[in-house]
């Protein structure tokens, strides 16, 4: 499936499954940052996606195509929290028992998923510029692009958000180290 730009020019188009190679990897991982779960991360992509085969004809300039998508990512993240405050889920505890065994690869990830639950944990309003720029490697101007927000406040934020970080990573460090020397 290709899609051009309004004016129908050959040169601006975009190859449907080119995007989705070139992107997907990227807009899932910022989606897990925020959502910290497998499933909804893989339906916010895939959403994002769907948006873009059905709105994204409308995108003039062909070099926004990636702040379009973590855009249009991050307010479905938004759309989805409101919903799940509407509609709670299910705790993991209560569901302990049809969860899949942890595959070695996922052990390998241990210290990343870490990292990742840390920052679940930070203020709300600072994760998505952390995620952006850390993970993603996205730009201070992309990052505004993307949160519709000033670049002062995406640098702001930042900080805010990797200070919280690193006292959320401290106090757990500690914690497992008390854990350990107690087991000793």
């Amino acid at each position: 499936m290709s899609l051009t730009d309004e004016r129908g020019d050959t040169s601006a188009r975009l190859d449907f499954e080119g995007l989705i190679e070139q992107h997907y990897r990227s807009l899932y991982q910022f989606a897990f940052s925020l959502t910290q779960s497998e499933s909804d991360a893989c339906d916010l992509t895939q959403q994002t996606f769907y948006i873009w085969a059905t709105k994204g004809h409308q995108l003039r300039d062909a070099s926004k195509v990636k702040t379009w998508l973590f855009t249009t990512l991050h307010r479905e993240f938004l759309e989805y929290r409101r919903r799940q405050t509407r509609f709670p889920h299910y705790e993991l505890s209560q569901v302990d028992s049809e969860l899949p065994e942890i595959s070695p690869a996922r052990i390998n990830q241990l210290d990343s998923k870490h990292v990742l639950q840390a920052l679940s944990q930070v203020d709300a309003v600072y994760q998505a510029p952390v995620s952006l720029f850390y993970l993603e490697e996205c730009s201070y101007k992309e990052i505004a692009e993307v949160l519709e927000v000033p670049m002062g406040t995406v640098k702001s934020r930042i900080a805010r958000g990797i200070a919280q970080l690193q006292k959320l990573l401290a106090s757990s460090g500690s914690a497992d180290q008390a854990r350990r020397e107690s087991h000793d």
